[in-house]
């Protein structure tokens, strides 16, 4: 067995096997010390606290990320607060120039990136790339800034009057980011129109996947993004809590759970900052007897276990006419069984393991909630063996048939490979099951009705919507509109939500004298505000 001379990234290299295939080996290197990312340095933190960040297919310890202390969460601030000072008076045309130049960094590392994303988080290499992928996306939507920062105007407003609302940069921003989407959510959702529209920001990174956030960090000062203008602290939420508080932090973009969510929402907002929640999600389909059921239930598969269920578009829970459900579930268990667990990295892999062992732990527990609340698992992923990565965080595909409404393991948010089928007689009994749910981020519909089709897309409570679509997260350039619990706040992540939200408008009304007007003695008292004045 022989090592390439040319590893994959660190502590990754391709072997070959005795049988002649081409494989990933793994072996241990030194733990890494990271460090926080302020004023354009980065940085070593004086915390006392360093918290572990894991490769979840073997289950060591990768590297350290700090706790940073409340000074330096301030210092970030500071260091966010001085770089608006002239960022936000760089002309847009010139801060597009920058997101362009990031735009092709991003296609020259999109391996380097996958492999780290992959590294840290445990998603697949193809799940991983489609992270980065979703990095890019709204990167691409920021470069359209210059037509979507554009007011409007209106002359003569009032006789000899003329109106413009300009849109205008807001200050300071933080964004407080979950594990699940070390690339997409810090520096996909929430950097890039942030910055384009002229603010600057403060990521708290996850603690658990920082890496992926930390490198996209490094090609935006590659790119020529000026210090200050992005920073990233790693700590508890003890510190983050400065966030909510802080007068110079002028708006929150946060993603996590709801009883997080709200109570950043709640405090931020009584704070008069801006709040924009992303919070959990337990999103139902509805398989009628009509739909292409093969085709449907491979779409369930990938919409279920990619990821390994760690995503808030995941498709959780199946809501299946009892028509076809016997076939249904066949169907979902036979293609459950054909998903390879294996290691992120290895490109042969179809399921990757969970973030941490606690999380694992968690999802079991959920199993063992499910069968003592007497759902029925018709396939059991606990505790598997993936040969060679004994110690990974591994939980198989698992799934239970007859989930009634009073389980909660089919209402709760589990955030793993664990789908749970519902049974209903018909379309209404199926829609009222769904939107029974507390959380509403997405609702799915498997059918060739065109009628019951547009009938769900109508009434369901779902913010975004699929037609024989597992995963209904549409394009950056329209926002990611969740409802009920699943968000709070008015404006929308992407699409021209986005810019509302990383923008204020202002209004400039104007009057210029003629030599007439110049020797008037008196002023109206509305001065020209009232429209349609003759005068």
């Amino acid at each position: 067995m022989s090592i390439s001379p040319k590893p994959l990234m660190p502590g990754v290299s391709i072997i070959d096997t005795p049988s002649g295939k081409k494989s990933i080996g793994v072996f241990k290197m030194a733990v890494k010390k990271l460090k926080y990312f302020a004023g354009g340095k980065w940085l070593d933190s004086s915390c006392e606290k360093y918290m572990d960040v894991y490769n979840p297919s073997t289950g060591e310890v990768i590297a350290q990320t700090p706790c940073c202390t409340k000074d330096e969460v301030n210092e970030a601030i500071a260091c966010a607060k001085e770089a608006f000072k002239s960022w936000s008076n760089v002309p847009v045309m010139k801060r597009v120039q920058i997101v362009f130049k990031f735009r092709e960094l991003l296609e020259q590392h999109m391996d380097e990136l996958t492999e780290i994303c992959a590294r840290e988080h445990g998603k697949v290499w193809s799940e991983a790339k489609g992270d980065i992928l979703k990095v890019k996306e709204p990167v691409e939507l920021a470069c359209s800034a210059p037509s979507l920062l554009m007011g409007e105007s209106m002359r003569d407003t009032s006789s000899g009057y003329d109106t413009t609302l300009y849109r205008e940069p807001v200050g300071v921003f933080a964004g407080i980011v979950p594990f699940n989407f070390p690339g997409m959510i810090p520096m996909g959702w929430m950097s890039p129109l942030c910055i384009v529209c002229g603010n600057t920001i403060v990521l708290k990174a996850a603690s658990m996947t920082p890496m992926t956030c930390m490198r996209l960090a490094e090609l935006w000062q590659e790119a020529g993004l000026p210090d200050g203008v992005i920073n990233i602290v790693t700590c508890s939420r003890n510190e983050a809590e400065i966030f909510m508080d802080h007068p110079d932090v002028k708006g929150i973009t946060f993603v996590g759970s709801t009883s997080v969510g709200l109570h950043i929402y709640s405090r931020a907002a009584a704070n008069g900052k801006r709040v924009q929640a992303l919070c959990e999600a337990k999103n139902h389909g509805l398989v009628l007897e009509d739909a292409a059921l093969e085709r449907s239930a491979r779409g369930i598969i990938n919409s279920s276990f990619g990821c390994a269920g760690e995503r808030c578009m995941a498709l959780p829970v199946i809501v299946a006419q009892e028509s076809i459900a016997d076939e249904l579930v066949g169907y979902l268990v036979k293609f459950a069984k054909e998903l390879k667990l294996g290691p992120a990295y290895d490109k042969e892999s179809t399921l990757g393991p969970v973030v941490t062992e606690a999380h694992r732990q968690s999802i079991l527990k959920w199993i063992e909630k499910g069968i003592e609340e007497g759902a029925e698992l018709v396939l059991d992923g606990r505790n598997p063996v993936v040969p060679g990565y004994e110690n990974g965080f591994y939980v198989g595909p698992t799934i239970f048939d007859h989930v009634t409404e009073d389980m909660t393991v089919g209402q709760r948010e589990i955030f793993g490979p664990v789908l749970c089928v519902k049974r209903v007689k018909d379309f209404e009994e199926g829609l009222a099951v769904m939107n029974a749910n507390p959380f509403a981020n997405g609702s799915v519909i498997f059918t060739q009705s065109g009628y019951y089709a547009r009938e769900f897309a109508k009434r369901t409570d779902g913010g975004m919507v699929g037609v024989n679509v597992g995963i209904p997260v549409p394009v950056g350039v329209f926002p990611f509109t969740g409802h009920k619990q699943s968000f709070f706040g008015d404006l929308h992540c992407l699409g021209k939500d986005g810019f509302r939200f990383y923008t204020e408008t202002k209004a400039v009304t104007t009057r210029w004298f003629d030599e007439e007007e110049m020797k008037a003695q008196t002023v109206d008292t509305w001065d020209g505000s009232v429209g349609g004045d003759l005068k």
